[in-house]
């Protein structure tokens, strides 16, 4: 995609909403969209999958793009997030994985010594471009849906790409699936160093280029995500993670720059990484994401830097009588006021037995939400 047909300048999403606040500026109503708010809570979502494995659905352009759309006609959402998983690009470089369900990604080959770690970063990560072609074409699928979208609502709605963190991906890669304490990846940092930082910075340039991957064929805006970062020391996040993920981040940053726009939005999230907000936030991103377990006035005051906030609403409180989960919702709004800008979101993702009509609620509580 030319920088002249990129959405952010051909569509306006440069102009809509979230782009505007992940950038710094405050629109008259705050931008919200949810993590996760593309798939299993949707009755929509659950039959057109009842047929497949999620990995299926996350190469097949058709099936991600329409159910990344359904949430946004659905909720009214500012922005859809691309369906997809944080272990896809490792899929496309052939590495064997499957997503279980009930469990997560569950590797049949995992990286256990330093001789594993070695012939895994031998795998050019420049094939998660080269074999991308679903992804790209997915990606190119729904920003023209959203385009149609955009044009019924009067206001440009964006799509943000999205990949998992060096380190969430290495806790994955050397215990072979999911884990209560990451102690393979905690151990490794310590035991081989070495090998960790070939394995982590490695990841860096897979993820970054899935990340690269989205934006190029039309995402207007980026998140990496780290699920489990926040189980670490901060010394430890901070000497042994932290380098990967501002790797990661790179290879978006590297890219030619759509006409009229100054740089391609990237947020950061965490889950549990109260302790490692500040360190976050030396990162080169436009926002960063605060779970729900500190309130996003605290979160500013720890990061000491003027980013926008995104978050940061209990996932818990959509499963709230509606007046106590409005109280949150406005309490937030108001706790986001104290940074340069503010979009809404979840402190998690959106939870599997989720009502779909909660969520629609908290988009209609923030859309109507005014300032005291």
């Amino acid at each position: 995609m030319s920088t002249s047909t990129h959405p952010l300048t051909a569509h306006g999403t440069a102009q809509s909403r979230l782009v505007r606040a992940l950038l710094g500026d405050r629109p008259a109503v705050t931008p919200v969209w949810f993590m996760r708010q593309a798939g299993r809570s949707l009755p929509e979502y659950r039959a057109l999958r009842s047929q497949g494995t999620m990995l299926q659905a996350c190469l097949d352009p058709a099936l991600a793009s329409e159910i990344t759309m359904q949430p946004v006609r659905r909720h009214g959402v500012d922005a859809a997030i691309f369906f997809s998983d944080i272990i896809v690009p490792l899929a496309l470089l052939g590495i064997e994985v499957e997503i279980a369900p009930g469990r997560g990604p569950v590797f049949s080959q995992p990286l256990r010594t330093s001789a594993d770690i070695a012939a895994a970063v031998r795998i050019d990560p420049a094939g998660v471009r080269e074999r991308g072609e679903a992804i790209a074409d997915a990606v190119g699928r729904t920003t023209a849906m959203l385009a149609d979208l955009s044009a019924e609502r009067g206001e440009a709605i964006p799509l943000i790409g999205f990949a998992g963190a060096p380190f969430t991906l290495a806790a994955y890669l050397v215990e072979g699936g999911p884990s209560k304490d990451h102690m393979a990846a905690r151990r490794l940092i310590h035991e081989d160093p070495a090998a960790w930082e070939a394995l982590t910075m490695w990841l860096a340039e897979v993820t970054g280029q899935f990340l690269a991957l989205q934006v190029s064929a039309g995402a207007s805006a980026a998140q990496l995500f780290d699920s489990w970062a926040g189980g670490l020391a901060p010394a430890d996040y901070r000497n042994s993670v932290l380098p990967a993920s501002a790797a990661a981040l790179d290879a978006v940053r590297a890219l030619p720059v759509p006409d009229g726009v100054d740089h391609i939005p990237l947020v950061h999230f965490g889950v549990g990484t109260g302790e490692i907000l500040a360190d976050m936030a030396t990162l080169d991103i436009d926002a960063l994401g605060v779970d729900y377990r500190v309130p996003l006035d605290e979160a500013r005051r720890r990061i000491g830097r003027d980013l926008t906030m995104q978050g940061n609403l209990d996932p818990a409180l959509l499963f709230a009588p509606e007046a106590v989960r409005r109280a949150a919702v406005e309490r937030i709004l108001d706790e986001g006021r104290l940074s340069r800008a503010h979009v809404f979101n979840l402190g998690h993702g959106v939870p599997m037995d989720a009502d779909p009509d909660a969520i629609s609620s908290v988009v209609r509580m923030v859309h109507e939400w005014q300032a005291a």
